[in-house]
């Protein structure tokens, strides 16, 4: 019998309206929502449900509403669906370690908040950028990167899926680093609308403010189900390893590709993806074509 692996999609999933039909339907989702609202202490829902799409894109609103999202709905799934495995795409992590029972919902829906609050702060806004890189393999974006970093950097951020990878430093080096991959060939080097260079090493402030956050403020517990981390692309379950990638992923490179073979490998052959968008069902497809994936992003998806 194959194993089934949910997972959490991350930063780039969010849309204004997002949970709304299952925040109407459910109570346990209006439950989490609500207490979002409470442990924020201002309306992240409002923002989600009707906020501008601008006020939804910065990313210490952003990073809680996802949270918020997936948190919910797997309240609603988590009866119907067995977890063998977790993982989650970045921020994503976080909902899986929660969903795990390594926080309480409270303590991550703050953390992420902050997270996103040190992200922003840790590079002023247009001095860093991201690329998606489409079309080419990892080795020569990894090269390329390191020909064109010096004085200012550019380096692999995410690995998503094969011929689909995001890199991520100073404008100048990411746009410099675009040109060049398409010069050798990448069929496209685009600029992300991304207010900060997330997983690089220009985000090492962040990650020690993150340190320090979670070490202070959050009782981190040993999972119930291993968690897949991002920055290892292993699975974890005692409270310090967790921890400790949590930290190492604000400014480390998102292993996705190898996460989902690393899954597969340990006999998973199911995928659900639970929360906003359809990102990470796109991904896994494009990484192993021979597995099921099933979406849960509006009541509608579960009404079977």
């Amino acid at each position: 019998m194959g194993k089934t692996a949910v997972v959490f999609p991350g930063q780039g999933s969010q849309f204004v309206g997002m949970g709304k039909d299952f925040y109407d339907a459910c109570p346990e989702v209006k439950a989490v929502f609500d207490s979002a609202d409470k442990a924020l202490g201002y309306s992240l829902t409002k923002i989600m449900f009707e906020g501008s799409e601008d006020e939804l894109k910065t990313t210490y609103n952003t990073q809680p509403a996802l949270l918020t999202m997936s948190y919910g709905i797997w309240q609603v799934v988590k009866d119907k669906v067995k977890a063998d495995f977790f993982a989650g795409h970045s921020l994503g992590e976080y909902s899986a370690v929660a969903a795990a029972g390594g926080l309480t919902f409270e303590e991550a829906v703050v953390a992420v908040h902050n997270r996103g609050r040190f992200m922003q702060e840790a590079v002023p806004v247009g001095v860093g950028a991201m690329a998606a890189v489409m079309g080419i393999d990892d080795e020569a974006v990894v090269e390329t990167c390191k020909e064109v970093s010096g004085v200012k950097v550019v380096e692999p951020a995410n690995f998503n899926c094969p011929g689909q990878i995001v890199v991520a430093g100073h404008k100048e080096a990411v746009e410099e680093f675009s040109e060049k991959i398409k010069a050798k060939g990448a069929k496209r080097a685009m600029l992300l609308p991304v207010s900060a260079p997330f997983h690089c090493s220009l985000m090492k402030p962040a990650r020690d403010k993150m340190a320090e956050y979670l070490k202070n403020n959050v009782s981190i517990k040993d999972l119930s189900v291993p968690v897949f981390n991002n920055v290892d692309a292993k699975e974890e379950t005692a409270a310090a390893d967790v921890y400790d990638a949590l930290c190492r992923q604000v400014d480390g490179a998102v292993l996705w590709t190898t996460l989902i073979k690393n899954m597969i490998e340990s006999g998973v052959d199911r995928f659900v993806e639970v929360g906003a968008g359809q990102v990470l069902t796109g991904l896994i497809k494009k990484i192993d074509k021979n597995v099921t994936v099933e979406n849960i992003s509006k009541v509608a998806d579960i009404a079977g």
